[in-house]
């Protein structure tokens, strides 16, 4: 993303400073989007400004992949997850009524949105128009398709980690892909929610994978290896990475 611009960061320095951001990150929240176009600037000579856009724009990619994910796991998991609901008491014409209710105040919103000229609708339009470039620029890039591939490698990768851990528990062995797709999601959105997932993670994919009657130790125990594991690598790479980029580049 950065090629485009006439900056070719060196390879060890993008990996390094990804890892020390994720690393930041479990300490502050967002504190790695702006430690890593700081390191590049410091490190690379690329400006603060356009390390900081091509984040952006990852992360507006992350979110449309995370939507996707959502939305599939919803519809090939429909039935089972609206039983779950019900046997919590949420009905299901409750449930119906909701999203409906949703659905039209979101149309109601964009309608809103699009026609006032109020300065809060004013920011929202140019907020979402400044998202839409960024991942329009994607398309722009000279390996387009490369960074499409990778993009949907990496989240693969994402849910493929649920289905190597399920191998260490016994009564998660036979769920299948788009089951632990909703622990997955789950999972996703306690990260999203907290800081690294701390205490929620594990509590958000043990819930998920009791809909398919897995009982709360397995589940927990499921939800703590995936979250330690996670949290471990980006711990000792991400300390590493602190100690090693600065000695890397001791000329700058």
């Amino acid at each position: 993303m950065l090629q485009p611009m006439g900056y070719h960061p060196k390879l060890s320095n993008n990996i390094l400073i990804i890892l020390m951001s994720y690393f930041a990150n479990l300490g502050v929240p967002r504190m790695g989007e702006i430690l890593r176009p700081t390191a590049l600037a410091t490190y690379e000579g690329v400006p603060f400004e356009k390390g900081l856009g091509t984040i952006v724009t990852e992360r507006v990619v992350d979110v449309i992949m995370l939507l996707s994910i959502i939305t599939i796991t919803l519809l090939l998991q429909t039935d089972i997850i609206l039983s779950f609901l019900e046997g919590k008491g949420f009905p299901l014409n409750k449930v119906l009524l909701l999203l409906g209710a949703g659905s039209i105040a979101f149309l109601f919103f964009v309608v809103f949105v699009r026609k006032s000229n109020h300065f809060l609708a004013l920011k929202i339009k140019a907020f979402v128009q400044g998202l839409l470039t960024g991942v329009l620029s994607v398309f722009k890039m000279k390996k387009k398709w490369g960074f499409v591939f990778h993009t949907c490698v990496i989240w693969a990768c994402y849910i493929g980690m649920f289905w190597v851990i399920k191998y260490t528990v016994d009564e998660t062995v036979g769920l299948s892909l788009t089951q632990l797709m909703v622990a997955f999601v789950a999972g996703a959105l306690a990260m999203m929610f907290t800081n690294g997932g701390i205490g929620l993670y594990p509590i958000a994919v043990s819930q998920a994978l009791a809909i398919y009657g897995i009982s709360k130790i397995s589940g927990d125990a499921f939800g703590w290896i995936m979250w330690i594991a996670q949290t471990f690598v980006v711990v000792v790479f991400g300390a590493i990475s602190f100690l090693l980029l600065p000695l890397l580049n001791r000329n700058r």
